[in-house]
């Protein structure tokens, strides 16, 4: 019986039905030739993947374009000690992986009996139906121009709209060579939506943007609830026109207070990163043998969650078959563990964590981020407004750099504001943060208790590789940051 495949007594479709097809491949065969591929070796696993996707953009008041594609191969990769062998194709086969399961035979035998296999979870943090066949064609080029005619009557200013629309569902399978006949299969189907607005206002010949997204692991239904876009239409345009206004930034070591949601991507990028598990075994991470340590003020709290419900960077199980979980990585200030998948957990005497991660079936897995976010504390966000006397406050950032060997970054804020006296002034333009997430960390004066999800537009990279990933945090005091500005 395929997986999932009577509900009720009533028949449906079979997603495996995707990654199996009669004289191709079927499950015996797979778990056969991942056997003679990985029986020398430490781990590893087979991972089979199908993914649909279309995207949609509309610009300058017209259809710009409408994307379809289909795609599905598998990666197979060994493990010996620290060695990794792996291959790849978009063939899902018998004799593909037969192929690729000779490249593994360059690996160097194992010292040690194979890694103990992941546990199984009946858990589905999102549904499993495919958000492409939620909605026709039709009213998804309606919806566009529904919100590109909508925002260009909302303000005079506006003289440019730009709405892109896109979504992907993917069945993926971890077959693994310890797995014994009759185990339920390693298996999760995964949806994805994304809506973003962005709007260009132009006043005195001065031309300023805003933008808003939204997504996560659900169906288009949320996307199309016009309570839903017209907000998003609001909030592109109100920092459009607050940009409108805004003056130089102003320059030098100052108090910041950074807005909650998504300001936690200077968190994420940072800090998260340097709590990978391989930048720590490597010793290259600036966190790296500081487990116990103090390394933020009192009060701070850091976490990677992958199980919230149908968030953007959450999953049932991560891309080794590892439940994903709540992990703990820094408590009241405190240093308690990193983020791992199997090979840096197995290398550092760890647990895996569920955070082994990968783009798509023709990359290998690494530790990487789920959902990280800084918990709330106990200030009144006005009342840490109160303390600062000449700083800015940073509602929302665009783009960042980060040096993981020491947690060095430069984030541009996209809005912010100029404070005095514990007051909000003008708004300001070009400002860039700088600093440094191990000793940011220590400098949080206070955090409110308005702890806030980004909206669902975050993409991680690492070493090639893209992913979702969700960020989050609540209002931060820091008592002195440098603020690159252009006064």
């Amino acid at each position: 019986m395929g997986w999932r495949a009577y509900i009720a007594g009533m028949t449906v479709f079979d997603p495996r039905s995707l990654l199996y097809r009669p004289g191709q491949l079927s499950p015996e065969e797979a778990q056969k030739l991942t056997r003679q591929a990985l029986g020398a070796c430490d781990d590893g696993e087979l991972f089979l993947q199908f993914v649909a996707s279309e995207s949609f953009s509309f610009d300058d008041g017209r259809l710009k374009t409408a994307d379809y594609s289909r795609n599905a191969g598998f990666g197979l990769r060994g493990v010996s000690g620290e060695m990794t062998g792996f291959a790849h194709a978009n063939d899902i086969s018998a004799a593909a992986i037969a192929r690729a399961g000779e490249t593994l035979s360059l690996l160097d035998p194992a010292r040690a009996p194979m890694a103990a296999r992941p546990a199984r979870t009946n858990r589905h943090l999102y549904t499993d139906a495919s958000p492409l066949d939620s909605v026709d064609f039709a009213r998804k080029v309606a919806l566009l121009e529904t919100i590109d005619a909508a925002a260009r009557a909302r303000d005079p200013r506006v003289c440019q709209v730009s709405v892109s629309l896109s979504a992907n569902w993917s069945v993926v399978e971890i077959v693994r060579a310890d797995d014994s006949d009759g185990m339920p299969p390693l298996i999760d189907i995964r949806p994805m939506v994304r809506l973003n607005i962005a709007i260009v206002a132009e006043q005195n010949g001065r031309r300023e943007s805003g933008s808003f997204g939204l997504g996560g692991r659900f169906l288009y239904d949320d996307l199309f609830a016009p309570e839903t876009w017209q907000r998003g239409i609001d909030d592109a345009l109100r920092q459009a026109l607050v940009n409108l206004d805004s003056v130089d930034a102003p320059a030098g070591e100052m108090t910041v207070l950074l807005a909650p949601g998504w300001p936690g991507i200077l968190l994420h990028e940072a800090i998260g990163h340097g709590l990978e598990g391989d930048f720590n075994r490597k010793g290259t991470s600036a966190f790296a043998g500081r487990i116990g340590e103090r390394v933020a003020a009192p009060g701070v709290t850091v976490v990677d969650d992958g199980t919230l419900s149908s968030r953007r960077g959450s999953l049932s199980i991560d891309d080794e078959g590892t439940p994903t979980q709540e992990n703990v990585l820094i408590e009241d200030g405190i240093l308690k563990g990193y983020l791992h998948d199997r090979l840096s957990a197995r290398l550092m005497g760890m647990a895996p964590t569920g955070n082994g991660r990968r783009e798509g079936f023709s990359h290998p897995p690494m530790p990487r981020m789920t959902n990280t976010f800084m918990r709330a504390g106990h200030d009144d966000p006005e009342e840490l407004l109160s303390r600062v006397k000449n700083g800015i406050f940073a509602r929302s950032f665009g783009g960042g750099q980060v040096d993981i060997t020491n947690g060095k970054f430069v984030f541009t804020c996209t809005e912010a504001y100029k404070v005095e006296n514990g007051r909000l002034g003008a708004p300001i333009k070009g400002a860039t943060l700088i600093g440094d997430g191990p000793s940011v960390l220590t400098r949080v004066l206070g955090l409110g208790h308005d702890l806030a999800l980004d909206e669902g537009i975050g993409t991680c990279g690492k070493a090639g590789q893209s992913v979702p990933a969700g960020v989050g945090q609540p209002s931060v005091l820091i008592g002195a940051l440098t603020v690159g500005g252009t006064a």
